[in-house]
């Protein structure tokens, strides 16, 4: 099951990132504007944020084996749908689809480990799932570059077409089924949450393009709280809640979900224009650029597995507060070295630092929020573990965006390398945001 469950996140965390490094390609191809290329990136992160408390809810009522695998025959079908895509609205709207599949993997992949390792195994095998699933930030843009270099864009999407397929059957011969005690489905409550997550994760994605004091962002914005605040107020009422009010009475649980908000926010913010300063800042190809976050990747997957373990023994709070301290360190650092003649050796070593925090963190949050709760609430709490990681994804690349755009822009790789350098900085603040949050966790007893 931890193979299986790995390998689907894997390819669905990759599918984030894979895109970037094509983006040239489908400019040229099917004549995409700036616009539209933001949205063939943002659409999927918009797919998966909206659906992952849905997600979690389903597999509660029709089976979490049943729905992660329907979920990752959706990501396989829509991924087709992307490779032969004849124009720009096709292939957004098959990275919709792609996200609305990945939302159905995530958190299902998770309860599905929670479901089946006692809690004093979980944190070693939720630092495997995190190694594996933890490498697709740095291999993404380097998969994408070398297909792009060596065959074309399309086929970025349609590798995953007989990977899912493999998937599908590993599945559904391999795994055992589960599911949550509550299996009635919140229907008002799924309304609710989807409604103000697509407000929320809107807005910040079309925030630098629309005004962020524009109706339509003001209005995002106010749709989505107030969806929130009401989602909040029923769950209190509700018969068969979707995320029973009482799981935020736990700091393990509460802190956990903040820590990932700003640990994805910092990370995915950071590796984007990462990889953009080596093509932009030093002129580095697509396939170069890819290899040179090589030191980045390799932290990522080696780490989870040595914090997994040691998370067991010695709390969260530790790994945390050090790992996301180490990320925000190594940004500043890189500000600090950030220009166009820099040579790539000048800047490995906070590539390593930034790669082995962010990397020790991660299992840690995981297993903060899902040691947290009962073997029965696993996939709810999954859910929003899942969700909260996707909006602050979103809410990293919009402030790092901010942060870009306020000190520098395209225009040379001198104005570049300023913009970068403030970018970095504000993934730095994030990290410290996350630290703090991570502080709050309890010790563990005995």
């Amino acid at each position: 099951m931890l193979v299986i469950t790995s390998i689907a996140s894997l390819m669905v965390v990759l599918d984030a990132l894979v895109v970037a490094t094509a983006l040239t390609a489908i400019r040229t191809d099917l004549g995409a504007s700036v616009t539209e290329l933001e949205w063939t990136v943002n659409a999927y992160g918009l797919g998966f944020a909206v659906l992952l408390m849905t997600a979690a809810a389903a597999g509660d009522r029709w089976g979490r084996r049943r729905v992660f695998t329907a979920g990752v025959a959706v990501f396989a079908l829509a991924s087709l749908a992307c490779a032969v895509a004849p124009n720009v609205a096709t292939l957004v709207a098959g990275r919709v689809l792609q996200g609305a599949g990945a939302a159905f993997v995530m958190p299902l992949a998770l309860a599905l480990l929670g479901a089946a390792y006692p809690p004093a195994m979980r944190p070693k095998a939720l630092g495997v799932f995190a190694s594996v699933s933890g490498v697709a930030v740095p291999l993404g843009p380097l998969l994408g570059g070398a297909v792009v270099a060596g065959i074309s864009w399309p086929w970025i999407f349609w590798i995953n077409v007989p990977s899912g397929a493999v998937l599908v059957y590993l599945a559904l011969t391999r795994i055992e089924e589960s599911r949550g005690p509550d299996r009635a489905i919140d229907l008002p409550g799924l309304v609710l949450i989807t409604v103000g997550s697509l407000g929320l994760v809107w807005a910040l994605v079309q925030g630098n393009t629309a005004g962020w004091g524009s109706t339509e962002i003001v209005g995002a914005v106010v749709v989505g709280l107030l969806a929130i605040g009401a989602f909040a107020g029923w769950q209190r009422r509700a018969a068969h809640p979707m995320l029973p009010p009482h799981l935020f009475g736990s700091r393990r649980f509460a802190a956990g979900n903040v820590v990932i908000f700003f640990h994805w926010g910092s990370a995915l913010g950071a590796v984007f224009f990462m990889a953009q300063f080596l093509q932009t800042g030093l002129g580095y190809g697509p396939l170069a650029a890819g290899l040179g976050l090589v030191p980045w990747g390799l932290t990522t997957a080696i780490v989870p597995q040595w914090a997994g373990r040691l998370v067991g023994r010695f709390g969260e709070r530790p790994f945390i507060v050090a790992g996301l301290g180490l990320h925000s360190l190594a940004m500043v650092w890189l500000a600090l070295v950030a220009d166009p003649a820099v040579g790539y050796w000048a800047i490995v070593a906070p590539l390593v630092l930034s790669g082995s925090g962010i990397a020790m963190c991660l299992p840690a949050a995981q297993s903060a929020v899902l040691t947290s709760v009962p073997p029965q609430l696993i996939g709810k709490a999954s859910g929003a573990f899942s969700a909260m990681r996707q909006l602050g994804g979103a809410f990293g690349v919009a402030v790092l965006v901010v942060g870009f755009t306020a000190a520098g822009s395209y225009t040379t790789s001198e104005t570049f390398t300023d913009g970068f350098a403030a970018a970095v900085v504000a993934s730095a603040v994030l990290a410290v945001a996350g630290a703090l949050a991570g502080s709050v966790i309890p010790r563990r007893r005995g």
